[in-house]
Parts: C-alpha cells; sequence; structure tokens
C-alpha cells in the first residue's frame, strides 16, 4: 500500500534522490543543485510531496512560490516510477499538493512543461489546468499551464 506524505527537511536527501531520478527520466537541463532544492521546495509556502511504498520512495510532487507573482505558486517535479504508474499515484499527488496550496491561500497555480510530455499536459488538462502565457524564462519549457484554486 503506497502513501503520500509532505516530506520532513530531515528527508531533504530523499527527496533530491527522486528528483534527480525525474531530471534524467525527462531530461531536464535546468536543474537545481541539492542546496537550491533544499531551499525551494523546504520554505515557507513550499513543499515535497513523497510517494512511499513500504520505505521506498516512488513518486514525487513539488510546489514553491512563484515570487514574480504574489498570491500564485507552481507546480514542479511530478513523477511517479514507471512500475507504479496506472495506481493513481500522480492524481494523489497533485491532490495532496493543491490542498495545500489552497491552505497556504494560493489563489493559483502554475505550471511549465514540455511539448514532449503529452501524457503529462493531458494530465493537468484533466484535473483543470488550461493552458496560459508564459510565465516564466525556462528555455525548455514549452507549454504553460494555470489552475484558478478559487482561494483569495
Amino acid at each position: 500500500m503506497t502513501r503520500v506524505e509532505r516530506a520532513r527537511p530531515d528527508e531533504a536527501e530523499e527527496a533530491y534522490a527522486i528528483v534527480e531520478e525525474y531530471y534524467e527520466a525527462v531530461e531536464v537541463m535546468v536543474r537545481e543543485d541539492e542546496a537550491e532544492f533544499r531551499a525551494k521546495y523546504f520554505g515557507p509556502g513550499a513543499g515535497i510531496w513523497l510517494v512511499r511504498d513500504g520505505a521506498a520512495v516512488v513518486g514525487c510532487i513539488a510546489l514553491r512560490p512563484l515570487e514574480e507573482m504574489a498570491g500564485c505558486g507552481e507546480v514542479k517535479r511530478l513523477y511517479v516510477k514507471p512500475e507504479y504508474r496506472g495506481r493513481g499515484i500522480a492524481e494523489r499527488l497533485l491532490e495532496a499538493l493543491e490542498a495545500y496550496a489552497r491552505e497556504a491561500g494560493y489563489g493559483a497555480i502554475y505550471l511549465d512543461s514540455k511539448d514532449d510530455l503529452k501524457a503529462a499536459i493531458r494530465f493537468y488538462a484533466r484535473h483543470g489546468y488550461a493552458e496560459c502565457e508564459r510565465y516564466n524564462e525556462n528555455p525548455q519549457a514549452t507549454v504553460f499551464m494555470r489552475k484558478g484554486l478559487g482561494v483569495g
């Protein structure tokens, strides 16, 4: 049985390990090192959620505040190991992130992606995200999406 939990600061090393796996899986060019990762995802209005199967981390999703857009956050690093896909884990991760974002008072959350991640884009669209204008300078991103949270 898998469980979704928000990572504690003492779990940052484990969280960063699954994010590194994500980086390789989707060929991310712009990557945080471990110190940047800790600063971005373990501060106020931020978080990273891990999925565990026993002690093993098998998936993650992260949220950070968008400093240039008050009251908004950004979804990052949604990843589920291939052998765990198709079990509703991504949905559970996204639900946990969105619940936290609402509690934190975010009015909207954004994300960026790449054209070749078609399944991810469809996943987000099914969960209420709509394409929007570019909101960042990520050189690899070609698709930008937004979801209003009905807060604020």
